[in-house]
């Protein structure tokens, strides 16, 4: 099995547009576009884990996304949907222009993108899409795909979509190779069910879009806790469980993906990187390429 971070900001990307905030504004700090995963078992065929408004960019990026052998060929065959996010789903509509693409996503986030963000009707009419949920566990392209719902928060453009979960944990094992991937970027919390999830993986990517509690309360309309009531648990927290977790199953990596732009981690300058990789957790930046 290979792996390829796409992309390891959150929504908006790094440095993002519209902020003037000090890592936004420092020259010499990597850009990140907005996260996604490419996985294959075979090297040949690809899925897609999120469709970001990057994704453009990231498949000419990538060599083995790219256009090929024939005039109209991808190596692209489908897309697992994490939530329904903007910055998740807007690269759908960048997709449209290929054939059709077979897309994977919890029932409530295919509700949305039919009802709410009309992408299914929209991008169908271009291609022979296909559009499914997951059982909990299953055989897909050559992987076994385990889902773990891991939150309930929907999107602030959804009115019509009901159910739950919202959100979802992607866990890929190779049957050839017993390599172990799983992929969460988006946690508002360390669900029940987590440890035994990532039990036995060779890496994990796991949400790190802020360091701590407070990282946002300068806003008006924040907390200490608005991290968490935003779908996204604090690096600092995640930590102590990473580090029970480590000691007891040494084998596994740990890295950190979808990283806001106010994320002092950004910066291998600051107290905050030091700290993640003092506990052997690894920042990556996009293109980082996984070998399972």
């Amino acid at each position: 099995m290979k792996a390829i971070l796409l992309g390891t900001a959150a929504g908006g990307g790094f440095p993002q547009w519209n902020c003037a905030c000090p890592t936004c504004s420092d020259p010499g700090l990597l850009p990140r576009t907005q996260d996604g995963l490419a996985i294959s078992a075979d090297g040949n065929d690809w899925y897609l884990v999120n469709a970001s408004p990057d994704i453009r960019a990231q498949i000419l990026a990538t060599k083995e996304l790219r256009a090929g052998p024939g005039p109209r060929e991808t190596p692209i065959k489908g897309v697992f949907l994490t939530d329904a996010e903007l910055d998740h789903t807007l690269g759908l509509m960048m997709l449209r222009e290929g054939a059709g693409l077979e897309v994977h996503a919890p029932p409530a986030v295919l509700q949305a993108l039919r009802d709410d963000f009309a992408v299914r009707p929209m991008v169908s009419k271009y291609g022979a899409w296909t559009w499914s949920t997951l059982g909990a566990d299953q055989y897909l392209a050559g992987l076994r795909v385990k889902v773990l719902a891991i939150s309930n928060k929907r999107p602030k453009y959804v009115t019509s979509a009901t159910g739950d979960p919202w959100v979802v944990a992607y866990r890929f094992e190779d049957p050839a190779t017993g390599g172990v991937l799983v992929y969460a970027p988006c946690l508002a919390s360390w669900p029940d069910g987590f440890d035994e999830f990532v039990d036995g993986a060779a890496y994990v990517v796991l949400d790190g879009t802020f360091h701590d509690g407070g990282e946002m309360s300068d806003k008006a309309d924040a907390t200490d806790k608005a991290q968490s009531v935003m779908g996204h648990l604090p690096i600092e927290a995640s930590l102590e469980r990473i580090r029970k977790l480590s000691a007891a199953q040494p084998g596994t990596a740990w890295a950190y993906t979808h990283l806001n732009n106010t994320n002092p981690a950004l910066d291998k300058a600051t107290s905050q990187y030091a700290g993640i990789r003092a506990a052997g957790v690894k920042v990556p930046p996009d293109g980082t390429v996984l070998a399972l």
